[in-house]
C-alpha cells in the first residue's frame, strides 16, 4: 500500500466526538484507518507528535476577487492562502465583476478552483441581479449548475426592500438553500467610515451606528420566521445582533451566524491611527460589542468562525482614509489569532474551536466530504497544526496577492504544518507544496492556466 501515514498526532474530530492520540492512514484520496499503532505498509510516514490533526477547516465567507480584480486576488492565489491557513473548503462571495448572479459565472469560479486543486471553492450566488436589490436572481439555475450554489447573498450590501427580500427568501426556501445577509440599514450607515461612538466623535469621522446592523437583522429574522427559510447572518458585530440571534434561535427560527476573528479581537480604538488597514464593513465595534460577540461564540449563539477575507491592492488601501475601501485579509492568520486570543483567552477550548472551524460550517453548507468525520472511507480533507508554535505575522510571506492585514508584526500562536485536500498534500511543512507552486506561477485563472 502506498499513501501517507500521519503518526502520533492528537486527532480532534468533532463530527465523531474523538479527541485522542491517533495515527491516520490515507490512500487514494480516502482515510483508510484512524487508530493507534497503525502500520505504514509502504506509505510515506509523517511524524506529527505534539501536533493536532483534524478535518480541514471550512470558511463560509471569503472574497476571491475573480473575475474582475485579479490584481488583488485570483481563485488560485486565494485557494493557496486558504490552504496555507488550513482550509480545505471556502465559500466565495458573489461581489465580483461580473457579479456571480448566474450559473455561468458560478461554474467558472468553481472550474478555476478545480484547476488549481488547492481547496474546494463553493461560489455563493447573488440574491439580486447585479447586487442592485431590485430583481431576484435565477436561484434554481445556480443551485442546479455544476458549481452547486448553496448560499445566496448580496454581501457588501443589505437588501433594503423588504418585499424583495421576502420573495427571495420564499424562492430560496423551495431549493432548501441559504439566504445570507450583510445586515445593514443603509439609510443609517450611508457615508459612515467607522463605528459610531466615542472614537468617531473624537476623530471627527462619520459613524455607522450599531443600530444599522441591529435593525436590518431584526427585520430579516422576522422575515425568516415568516418564510421558514434557512437564514445565515454574515459577520455579526454588535451586542444587539448577538441578542437578537439568541432570541430567534430560542423561538425556533432557522438561523445560523458567523463571526470574524477581527470582530472578536479588535475594537474601534484601532482607528486612532487613521490607518485604512483597520477599515472594514461592518466596522470594528466597541469593546462591549467585542465582549458580546465572544460570549455569543462561547454559548453557541454564533455558530462559526469565518474570515471575511477581503483582499485589496496597496494603491487602494493606502489612499486617504475616507477613500480607502473596507476589508482585510484573514485566511492565513485565522487559526493563530483564534488560539492566541480566544483559546488562550479562555473563550473556547481548543476542541470547540476546531468544531467551529470544521463540523459546524460544513454542516451549515451541507458539504459532503468536509468537516469530518475522520473515519474509514471518509474523504481525506485534513489539517495538521502545531497549537503551541509561536510566530510573528509577516504579510510579505503570505500566499495571498494582497497584504492588507492589521496584524502585521503581531506575535501569534498556532501554525499550520500540513493541509491535505482530496488526499493530496497541498501544504508541506507550512509551505505550499512545490507542485502547486508551479500551478500558481502559471497564473491559473478562469481564462486558462494549468489544467
Amino acid at each position: 500500500m502506498a499513501g501517507i501515514l500521519f503518526k502520533g498526532g492528537r486527532l480532534i474530530d468533532p463530527a465523531s466526538g474523538v479527541d485522542s492520540t491517533s495515527d491516520v492512514l490515507v490512500d487514494n484520496g480516502r482515510v483508510v484507518d484512524a487508530g493507534s499503532r497503525l502500520s505504514a505498509n509502504g506509505a510515506e510516514v509523517i511524524d506529527i507528535t505534539g501536533a493536532v490533526i483534524c478535518p480541514g477547516f471550512v470558511d463560509l465567507h471569503v472574497h476571491l476577487r475573480e473575475p474582475g480584480r485579479e490584481d488583488e486576488e485570483t481563485v488560485a492565489t486565494g485557494s493557496a492562502a486558504a490552504a496555507r491557513g488550513g482550509f480545505t473548503a471556502v465559500g466565495a462571495m458573489p461581489n465580483t465583476d461580473p457579479v456571480c448572479d448566474n450559473a455561468a459565472v458560478a461554474d467558472k469560479v468553481a472550474a478555476a478552483a478545480r484547476r488549481a486543486g488547492l481547496c474546494e471553492v463553493i461560489p455563493a450566488g447573488a440574491l439580486t441581479r447585479g447586487l442592485e436589490g431590485r430583481y431576484i436572481t435565477p436561484v434554481g439555475e445556480m443551485v442546479n449548475c455544476s458549481a452547486g450554489v448553496r448560499m445566496f447573498t448580496d454581501d457588501g450590501k443589505g437588501v433594503q426592500d423588504s418585499r424583495i427580500l421576502r420573495r427571495a427568501m420564499e424562492y430560496i426556501k423551495g431549493f432548501d438553500a441559504i439566504c445570507a445577509e450583510h445586515c445593514d440599514d443603509a439609510a443609517l450607515s450611508e457615508g459612515g467610515q467607522m463605528h459610531e461612538g466615542y472614537y468617531s466623535d473624537l476623530l471627527g469621522l462619520r459613524g455607522m451606528p450599531a443600530a444599522a446592523e441591529d435593525i436590518a437583522l431584526a427585520r430579516d429574522l422576522v422575515l425568516a420566521r415568516l418564510t421558514g427559510v434557512r437564514y445565515h447572518a454574515l459577520h455579526v458585530s454588535t451586542k444587539g445582533s448577538v441578542e437578537l440571534i439568541r432570541q430567534a434561535k430560542a423561538q425556533g427560527v432557522r438561523v445560523t451566524a458567523e463571526v470574524t476573528p477581527h470582530h472578536l479581537i479588535l475594537t474601534d480604538a484601532e482607528l486612532q491611527s487613521f490607518d485604512p488597514v483597520n477599515k472594514v464593513n461592518p466596522p470594528l465595534r466597541s469593546s462591549s460589542d467585542v465582549e458580546a460577540c465572544r460570549v455569543g461564540l462561547a454559548d453557541g449563539t454564533l455558530d462559526a468562525v469565518a474570515t471575511d477575507h477581503a483582499p485589496h491592492s496597496p494603491e487602494e488601501k493606502e489612499s486617504e482614509f475616507e477613500l480607502a475601501p473596507p476589508g482585510m485579509i484573514g485566511l492565513e492568520t485565522a487559526l493563530a489569532l483564534m488560539i492566541a486570543e480566544i483559546v488562550d483567552g479562555g473563550v473556547l477550548e481548543l476542541p470547540e474551536l476546531v468544531r467551529r472551524l470544521t463540523a459546524l460550517p460544513a454542516g451549515i453548507l451541507r458539504l459532503n466530504g468536509q468537516g469530518g468525520p475522520v473515519t474509514e472511507g471518509s474523504a481525506a480533507n485534513l489539517t495538521v497544526f502545531d497549537p503551541a508554535a509561536e510566530w510573528t505575522v509577516d504579510p510579505a510571506a503570505f500566499a495571498s496577492k494582497s497584504r492588507n492585514t492589521p496584524f502585521k508584526g503581531r506575535k501569534v500562536k498556532g501554525k499550520i504544518l500540513y493541509t491535505m485536500f482530496g488526499g493530496n498534500l497541498v501544504v508541506r511543512n507550512g509551505a505550499i507544496a512545490p507542485e502547486y507552486e508551479a500551478v500558481l506561477a502559471a497564473g491559473t485563472t478562469m481564462g486558462g492556466g494549468a489544467q
